[in-house]
């Protein structure tokens, strides 16, 4: 019947036609703009709810440790830097506090239980290293991480055996005991990514090591699945796509300072290290820890070297700028001191562009720039007499010496303050005085 209407009256079916399409079609253009705006507001909502209510966790934590970092130790670094005017990678961080560090028996911590408080969360009585006052284990930040499925580095620039690394990795009965530690490190396979110094520790004595125990523990790694790197060439050469572990281990001791050229040439820089680990740690999808242990500086303080004391505090300052670029904004950034060392002082009154060399040794007055409270640069006290002591057996004369005020085999920890920086997710916290076993809870709460 439709088809012999259309037939009769083909103009009229054709503006029928017409008409039903000219209904349908606005009709369907609403729709869709309806389904659209539906949709941008779903996204919109869900923008809101990610920012407001979902917990955001950076993909790479990166904590440095300081040996010695005190506040006094910050303007005498940017003078020595390059000038009072001088901008360091440091004072670029959001977040600034000051640390109240004490162990749990004694005002100042020594080395061992200012690590394990920032390692574990737990104030224990010196000499300690991730142990309690009852001799128990205590968990440490790295266990923690490893169980949200996070890789873990380590690097220093000395033994990665030496107590602040071992804060975080090991748990020995005696403090002292490098061949447990070292056992430890191995057995307990905690650590991803490894580089530093110490090789001695890793090998038996009839390798040129200093195990008693005739382990190659070096071999054991090799078997455990790590790529060993002995020579900065070796360390570049890793590439970044493997998901491999590695043992970088570049001297029998702690490394180079980084004035001592020839040696320091085979050898790579804190900054070298720190921007290897972060290249490797960044292939695992679950996120990464780097802890970077900048250990030289404590080194140098305790043997009341001024310049090497600075010059490797802005070698610290290096490999945060370092980790900065590299990392990205995604990542959490800790910077802080352990206990300071020492009681230096840069004294007098450089001119504003004095710098280097020129704040090392003797003022134009004959007045030493750097002075020491104590360290083996001190003056030894007989009774009524007092004589200088003499320069420490290592120093060849090329290193500038300090005075000291009182004499001490090795410089005295203090109980100054030491500081923290913090940039990043979760470092709003970085904020007034804090608490030494507050960088702990920093870190446990962004994992």
């Amino acid at each position: 019947m439709i088809e012999k209407i259309d037939k009769q009256f083909p103009v009229r079916a054709r503006l029928t036609t017409r008409r039903r399409h000219d209904h349908i079609a606005p009709v369907k253009w609403r729709n869709q703009l309806l389904a659209l705006l539906l949709l941008v507001a779903f996204v919109g909502i869900g923008v809101i709810y990610f920012q407001h209510w979902v917990v955001q966790k950076p993909f790479g934590i990166i904590l440095f440790i300081g040996q010695g970092l005190s506040p006094g130790r910050l303007a005498a670094t940017r003078v020595y830097a390059g000038g009072a005017e001088t901008h360091l990678a440091l004072d670029s961080m959001e977040h600034i506090a000051l640390i109240r560090n004490y162990s749990k028996d004694f005002a100042t911590p020594d080395q061992a239980a200012a690590a394990t408080a920032i390692a574990t969360g737990t104030r224990v009585n010196n000499g300690a290293i991730a142990r309690n006052s009852e001799g128990k284990p205590l968990a440490s930040i790295v266990e923690l991480a490893r169980d949200q499925g996070r890789v873990i580095g380590l690097v220093t620039d000395v033994n990665l055996t030496e107590p602040t690394c071992a804060a975080f990795y090991a748990h020995p009965a005696e403090p002292n005991d490098t061949d447990a530690i070292a056992r430890e490190f191995v057995e307990g396979g905690k650590i991803e990514i490894a580089l530093g110094g110490g090789l001695a520790q890793f090998l038996p004595s009839g390798k040129g090591g200093a195990r008693q125990d005739n382990r190659d523990l070096l071999l054991e790694l090799r078997r455990n699945g790590f790529d060993v790197a002995q020579t900065r060439a070796e360390l570049e050469a890793i590439p970044t796509w493997k998901h491999s572990k590695l043992f970088g281990v570049f001297s029998k001791k702690e490394l180079a300072f980084a004035n001592q050229v020839e040696e320091h040439s085979q050898q790579p820089s804190l900054a070298d290290m720190t921007r290897r680990a972060i290249e490797l740690l960044q292939s695992n999808p679950g996120g990464y820890l780097l802890v970077v242990n900048a250990g030289l500086m404590g080194k140098a303080a305790r043997e009341n070297q001024g310049e090497r004391t600075l010059n490797e505090t802005a070698e610290l300052d290096r490999a945060v700028l370092t980790a900065q670029r590299y990392a990205g904004t995604k990542s959490t950034f800790i910077v802080c001191g352990d206990v300071a060392i020492g009681g230096m002082n840069l004294n007098g009154a450089p001119f504003r562009k004095d710098s280097g060399i020129a704040v090392i040794g003797l003022n134009s007055a004959g007045q030493p720039w750097i002075t020491w409270a104590t360290g083996p640069n001190g003056i030894r006290s007989y009774g009524a007499a007092k004589v200088p002591n003499q320069p420490p057996n290592d120093q060849t004369g090329t290193e500038p010496i300090e005075p000291g005020a009182s004499y001490s085999k090795t410089a005295l920890p203090t109980v100054d303050d030491v500081v923290a920086f913090g940039g990043g997710r979760g470092t709003e916290a970085l904020e007034g005085s804090i608490d030494q076993t507050a960088i702990f809870n920093v870190i446990r709460d962004q994992l």
